[in-house]
């Protein structure tokens, strides 16, 4: 299992699978063909199904177009056997001769595999990777799972968690100030700063949860702008695990380096679940987004509020389980409606299922790891309609 910094990326939102990880196989292959006078781009499945609403054409053109004209193909109805987000680029001399190709996929979360490079983390750091094997270490060396991330991480871990817990921070920050309509022809007006304003009229309870919905939509409405954001584990989701630790951090007033450690222990639940099962959108639905980033936000707040290691995986456990089968079918392609939504409501469950979990003594049926594979084969089973095609569901919603 690789580190949690492929995990937390930072980079422009709106789609990390749409957006970050094309502009990263562009950039690669601008500099494997220096001199090229033209670019073919090839968009397959879902990149090009919902790329002009996730920006995808604008993420590769910003790259390519500034070295050499670029004609970009788009085949929705084709989709590569690997995976759904597939792209292939040419590179062309100035007689029209193909110098160089390459098809590669994004695969969720920023991340990128050239065809026929092996799935596998290139590096993996972590002797385990069930979440039951780490909380039996936990229990019997009495440690916490940001231990665990401690022992195994490089020692600069710590300051690239310092880096990201500033950036989600700052689009918060940005969020709950910013008025406006978003970007993309839906006409979708910014809406944390109305939450933020309107929970400072409420008693304490109420207030604590409209602030959570304006930290989350705030991040959210950051990310379909196009601003600076961290996936965790992805853009689309980038808004629910800010929400909560800022939310705890402001008003229960949680110190940074607790805040790092929970970002740690998030990071590694997340990271369970991309190296046993995936975080793409367009391979197991939206329960792969903002399921996980609802199971990492429950776990980061159960530890913040003294969880054993037991109750933290059982609020994970709850986070995600309560996500299963959640469509990915946004309207247009656009990470708006109703992903923005989503990201609220999941901050608030991540809560909710923290709270639950603190009433019990973190026993229960169905652990993580088994849900992480139900997940992984529901997302399977989930028709392609369902999966950023924007063929089905809430996409074809006029």
């Amino acid at each position: 299992m690789e580190s949690i910094r492929q995990l937390y990326k930072i980079g422009n939102g709106p789609s990390s699978s749409h957006t970050m990880g094309p502009m990263k196989a562009a950039s690669g292959f601008a500099a494997e063909t220096s001199g090229a006078s033209r670019y073919e781009v090839t968009l397959y499945g879902s990149l090009a199904a919902t790329g002009r609403g996730h920006m995808t054409d604008s993420a590769i053109l910003g790259v390519l177009e500034p070295l050499a004209p670029v004609e970009l193909i788009w085949k929705p109805d084709e989709v590569l056997p690997f995976h759904t987000n597939g792209m292939k680029f040419k590179a062309f001399d100035a007689n029209g001769n193909e110098i160089h190709s390459k098809t590669i996929y994004s695969i969720g979360g920023g991340d990128i595999l050239e065809e026929g490079q092996p799935r596998e983390p290139s590096k993996s750091i972590y002797p385990l990777s069930k979440i039951k094997d780490i909380q039996r270490w936990c229990e019997e060396s009495g440690r916490s799972y940001w231990e665990f991330v401690d022992l195994y991480e490089d020692s600069g871990i710590w300051d690239y968690l310092a880096e990201v817990w500033s950036v989600m921070k700052d689009a918060v920050d940005r969020g709950i100030e910013a008025e406006g309509v978003l970007p993309g022809g839906l006409g979708v007006r910014r809406k944390a700063v109305s939450y933020y304003v309107h929970a400072a009229g409420y008693n304490s309870s109420l207030k604590s949860r409209g602030l959570v919905y304006a930290y989350a939509l705030a991040v959210s409405e950051e990310n379909a702008a196009g601003g600076r954001i961290v996936t965790a584990p992805t853009c689309g989701s980038c808004g629910i695990v800010p929400a909560v630790l800022y939310h705890l951090h402001t008003s229960k007033n949680f110190s940074e380096k607790r805040i790092l450690r929970a970002l740690a222990t998030a990071g590694l639940f997340g990271n369970v679940v991309k190296h046993n099962a995936s975080v793409s959108g367009a391979e197991v639905g939206c329960q792969g987004e903002v399921g996980v980033a609802c199971a990492m936000a429950a776990a980061a707040a159960s530890q913040l509020f003294g969880g054993t290691p037991a109750q933290i995986e059982y609020s994970a456990e709850m986070g995600l389980e309560h996500h299963l089968g959640l469509t990915c079918d946004p309207v247009c392609g656009l990470v708006q409606i109703p992903c923005i939504e989503r990201n609220a409501y999941a901050a608030a469950r991540a809560l909710d299922a923290n709270l639950y979990s603190a009433f019990s003594d973190g026993k229960h049926s169905v652990d993580f790891d088994r849900i992480v594979e139900v997940m992984k084969q529901t997302g399977h089973d989930l028709p392609s309609l369902y999966k950023e095609t924007a063929k089905g569901g809430l996409a074809v919603i006029k």
